[in-house]
């Protein structure tokens, strides 16, 4: 019995984890004058038997947080940046094999991609323009991630991106709608369609004894064939549009077998210009940053289990 005479509750230790978030490594990998960069940001998680820490306090099983952000960036030199995936499996694969109380490693990727500066034909008074092959500009605004989940003896590789933004001017309408007496949005048979992809798809990769998937190539076709599929699919709805980005992926990449979506619709609006005594054919429109509709779903491998989380920002 506790002071106040209650009877005391059983308190059980949950789920648990710990790592160093956010490690920002760049490894730049020199070919004699022409330079490669990779630029990543990576989160470590480790799980296992851990509860004498939170218990007691002994840190006998804790590996040191510092010690798994030194390890990212000796991995750097050690083994190279091939890929985003690649890089996370060496990690995983250490820390659960070389640590006998980490049971589950997880490690978080983001990639900034960099491309090279072109340079000019004209001669240049201190580096010859065919000389320069080391200067870069950020790529886009997309950030390619991947998540890489180990056990020690099967794996779980979610790879996707976040922040593309796409725009159709055409080819996009909206109508035919249920209306109630709050429905004030009038019907749309030439529209723009716009949103700022956040995707995510889970390769069938899971045991070393599978031929791996080549990553790179991999990030390469299914970001092709995603924005393919947005181009040109006539839209009747952001939602079906979606269903083709997917579908075309599951179609054209073997090695994916479920991809998530969150699309939110970047609305634009029609700006009345008849005040001023213009007409506006479709071409001046007001974009509205929020609210906004944010339109998501899982396309599946027919036969597969959904396996991506629904809510998005938490991988």
């Amino acid at each position: 019995m506790t002071d106040d005479s209650r009877p005391a509750r059983p308190v059980l230790l949950g789920q648990n984890q710990y790592g160093k978030a956010e490690n920002r490594v760049v490894k730049i990998t020199r070919d004699g004058a022409t330079h490669h960069i990779k630029d990543l940001n990576v989160s470590v998680a480790l799980s296992g038997d851990m509860d004498e820490v939170h218990h007691s306090g002994s840190n006998a099983n804790v590996l040191p947080t510092d010690t798994t952000k030194n390890t990212v960036y000796a991995f750097a030199k050690e083994h190279g940046i091939e890929s985003a995936e690649q890089f996370g499996i060496h990690l995983a694969r250490h820390f659960v094999t070389s640590q006998d109380p980490i049971r589950t490693a997880r490690i978080r990727i983001e990639e900034y991609s960099w491309e090279r500066i072109e340079t000019s034909e004209a001669d240049s008074t201190s580096i010859r323009a065919d000389e320069v092959k080391h200067s870069f500009v950020r790529k886009g605004q997309e950030t390619r991630v991947t998540q890489i989940t180990y056990d020690g003896a099967s794996w779980e590789v979610v790879s996707g991106l976040k922040d593309l933004v796409v725009m159709n001017t055409t080819n996009s309408e909206f109508w035919g709608y249920v209306k109630d007496k709050y429905t004030t949005l009038p019907e749309a048979y030439d529209r723009i369609l716009a949103t700022q992809v956040s995707a995510r798809w889970r390769f069938n990769w899971s045991d070393d004894e599978q031929k791996m998937p080549h990553w790179e190539k991999s990030y390469e076709q299914t970001r092709k064939h995603m924005l393919q599929a947005f181009a040109e699919t006539y839209s009747l709805s952001l939602q079906q549009t979606l269903y083709q980005m997917g579908s075309r992926i599951i179609d054209n990449r073997s090695e994916i077998d479920e991809v998530r979506f969150s699309l939110p619709n970047k609305h634009h609006f029609l700006v009345d210009l008849e005040p001023f005594g213009l007409k506006n054919d479709n071409e001046v429109y007001f974009a509205a940053d929020r609210p906004y509709g944010l339109i998501e779903a899982t396309v599946l491998r027919d036969g597969c289990e959904a396996k991506i989380p629904v809510d998005l920002t938490n991988l």
